[in-house]
């Protein structure tokens, strides 16, 4: 029998509007305007590790959004001042007790912002939302050496690989640098903060800086980014945005490199998004915060699909 209820309970319903009510109060209360942007566009991100839903249309391919950024940053561009969106974003074969393919994210940027100044505004929304005593900031690199002794800015994929081996008691898969920093984060670093609570993680390696400026301490480049984690949960990640169009052109083009090199198909760059970049996107930093996990945390729920109306395999 085909099973048609909801995958949330009415007590998850309600807590999901009491959520979205108390985020619009909480942008209203700092006239911080809410927009809309379109779900489908002519290109995605060219990300390696992040795939979209691609809708044939009669006009062509449209890519379904995986974050509203891009179009948010073309409003910035177009002076709209400071905004946020409670937006449907997609990623396709992202399943599990954490994802769904569909889910809701809360992006918002603020002009004049730094990374760090974003930091607690975004800890001033969860202290809200959430029943957390406080919040602590780590540095990447101070995070890898307190939790695994480790100098992770300046370790070899070898001895990357040799911690990991240590981590899963097992040889780790065969990964470049980054994916084994990021099999490190997941499984070593993430459960030994959860018992911290309200986690901001700031300042990664450039390698890892996505679209967030770059700027240079102890003779290495950084990414000027941070991870909210709360109870070893990830729910955000924020950038002190980069804006220049030309170096964001060659990021996109790595992209597509690494891309080919690991026999995925190359995305095509968002052109409108970087003329708007030419045309000068405002100092500011942006974040996207996972409502439906702040809804688990509130929830104390360990599945994503006891916060949505209907889960993946219910539609």
């Amino acid at each position: 029998m085909v099973d048609w209820r909801p995958s949330a309970s009415l007590e998850a319903l309600h807590a999901r509007a009491r959520l979205l009510a108390s985020i619009r109060q909480f942008f209203a209360a700092r006239q911080v305007l809410e927009v809309e942007t379109p779900l489908l566009a002519s290109a995605g991100v060219t990300d390696p590790a992040i795939e979209p839903f691609c809708v044939d249309t009669s006009a062509g391919v449209r890519f379904l959004q995986t974050s509203p950024e891009y179009a948010m940053k073309r409003l910035l561009a177009a002076g709209s001042g400071d905004i946020y969106q409670l937006a449907k974003a997609f990623r396709a074969d992202e399943q599990g007790a954490r994802h769904n393919p569909e889910y809701t994210l809360l992006e918002w940027y603020r002009l004049g912002f730094n990374h760090h100044q974003l930091i607690r505004e975004v800890a001033e929304l969860l202290l809200l939302v959430l029943d957390q005593p406080g919040w602590q900031v780590w540095p990447w690199e101070q995070l890898f050496s307190h939790v695994l002794d480790l100098d992770a800015a300046n370790s070899n994929v070898q001895q990357l690989a040799d911690c990991a081996s240590k981590v899963l008691d097992h040889k780790p898969p065969v990964l470049d640098r980054d994916g084994l920093l990021d099999l490190l984060m997941t499984h070593a670093i993430e459960p030994a903060i959860a018992p911290w609570g309200m986690v901001f993680v700031v300042d990664y390696p450039a390698s890892q800086a996505a679209l967030a400026r770059r700027f240079e301490r102890g003779g290495s480049l950084w990414g000027a980014r941070f991870e909210c984690y709360v109870d070893g949960l990830e729910i955000a990640n924020g950038y002190w945005e980069a804006s220049d169009a030309y170096d964001l052109r060659a990021r996109f083009s790595a992209d597509n490199q690494i891309r080919v090199s690991r026999g995925l198909p190359e995305r095509p760059v968002d052109e409108r998004l970087l003329a708007a970049m030419e045309a000068g996107l405002p100092d500011c930093a942006g974040v996207a915060l996972g409502v439906d996990r702040v809804l688990m945390l509130q929830e104390r729920s360990k599945r994503i699909d006891n916060t949505l109306a209907f889960a993946w395999d219910r539609v």
